[in-house]
Formats: structure tokens, sequence, C-alpha cells
């Protein structure tokens, strides 16, 4: 069902929650929205102002590196903090709700919030590897060397090929990661998505593969997705509200 944020519709998620034995949290970009990080789809976001394609795609860094890193200078955000949505999702875990948190997103907020076996499955961007001597370095130093010099060089070889730990258009997701989230998802009774369009492949085959094998999905986004019609429960709104809200009625001292 579609419908606007009421309590009916919180107390129905609440209650799968609440009810659930397995339960998962997959995120996207919307649920980091609210601590200043933009996200990538719909309205506003920002692959459309910018082509991904020239900017995020691992054709182009090889080609080019220089244009990630321009990028990279003059529209990272750093020092964003977890907003309510984060703290919510670790609320819900540490009550024993949630095994997992699948995240689509490279911020590393869910960490920061305290979250634990959190799978990152586009990697992260707090990290920085040199494609030619395979050194890795913390992102804050390259940073540095980026306001300097664009590309930035890497510290150890001199190589022009620094990328950030994050998995570029054109690259196969971490093995891994995706391999401990795909076993997750088989064994979930429910899974909370929050913030994610559900459009992008293989990380929207996740909630997609748990529905197949028989788990409920409650989705908070502030758009439609095209997993709607196969939700239980689907609330548009902010995450910073929505999931506070869920929270408080699903264990009592959230709140």
């Amino acid at each position: 069902m579609i419908a606007p944020l009421t309590d009916p519709l919180l107390d129905r998620a609440a209650s799968l929650i609440r009810d659930s034995r397995a339960g998962l949290a997959f995120t996207g970009a919307g649920i980091s929205v609210e601590s200043g990080i933009p996200h990538f789809r719909g309205a506003g976001g920002l692959w459309t102002q910018f082509d991904p394609y020239k900017v995020a795609s691992i054709g182009e860094f090889r080609r080019d590196p220089a244009q990630y890193w321009t990028y990279s200078r003059n529209h990272r955000r750093t020092g964003a903090a977890p907003n309510p949505a984060h703290l919510a999702l670790v609320d819900l875990q540490r009550a024993g709700h949630l095994r997992a948190v699948i995240t689509q997103n490279t911020d590393g907020l869910h960490q920061k919030a305290g979250s634990t076996d959190v799978i990152e499955l586009h990697g992260s961007s707090h990290a920085v590897e040199c494609l030619d001597c395979e050194r890795t370095y913390p992102r804050d130093r390259i940073d540095q060397l980026n306001r300097q010099q664009s590309p930035p060089l890497c510290p150890g070889c001199g190589g022009r090929f620094l990328k950030p730990t994050v998995v570029l258009f054109g690259e196969s997701l971490p093995a891994q990661p995706l391999q401990h989230a795909q076993a997750l998802a088989e064994a979930a009774d429910l899974v909370l998505i929050v913030g994610s369009s559900l459009q992008v492949y293989p990380a929207a085959g996740i909630p997609r593969l748990a529905r197949e094998h028989g788990a409920q999905l409650c989705i908070v986004n502030a758009e439609p997705t095209p997993f709607d019609r196969m939700a239980a429960v689907v609330i548009h709104g902010r995450a910073g509200e929505v999931l506070p809200a869920i929270a408080s009625r699903t264990i009592p001292s959230a709140g």
C-alpha cells in the first residue's frame, strides 16, 4: 500500500519488525540526505547535474583520473554526522530486531552511529588505493594532496591512479560482501528498506532475493520505488522522522 505517514502505517511497520526473527536493514543514499550528503537519483540528485559515466566510471577514471578528483574536490562532503534515521537503526539492531545493515552507501555513517555487521556493497569512501602499487591510504591524506594537485599522485610510487575504495560504474561489486548479503537475504524474514531507489543492480537484487525466499518488505523512501507493489508496507516520508517513529513503537524505550 502507498499512503502518507499515518499511525496505522507506523504501527504496521513496527509490528512486522517486532515479530521478525531474522530482520535486515537495506539502505541507500536517501538515509544520508539529512546528514547533508546529496543523493544521486531523483529530483535534484547529483546525477541530474553530472554525467555519472564521466565522473564516476572506471573507464573514464583510467583515461583521466583528474575528472573524478576535480569533481571530488568540489562536491565531496566531509564531517557528516549520523542523523536520527541512522540512530534508530542502531536501536533496532541492539534490541535484536535486525541482524545486519546492508548498505549501498559508502559514507560510513552506519558504523559511526554504532551499527554492527554493516555490509558495504559499494565499498567505502574513507580509503584510497593505488591501482599501480596497491598501497592503501586514508582518504583525508589524499584529499589534502588533491587540494594541491589534481589528480593527486601516489605518495608511495608516484602513480596517477589513486582510486577511492568505492565501486565505480563498470566495476563489479566486491565478491565477499555481496555473497554475505545474499546469504543473509535468503535467510531473512523481513527487510526494512530505507532511502533506496531500488534501481541499481546487483544491489537491488538483495531485497528481491529476500522477497523470493518469503521475506516481508517494509519500504521507507521519499519517492515511489519499483518494489512498492510487492511490499507489505510503504511509507513515503523523511527517514529521519519515520524511522524514529517506527523504533519508538517497536521498542518503547527508544522513544
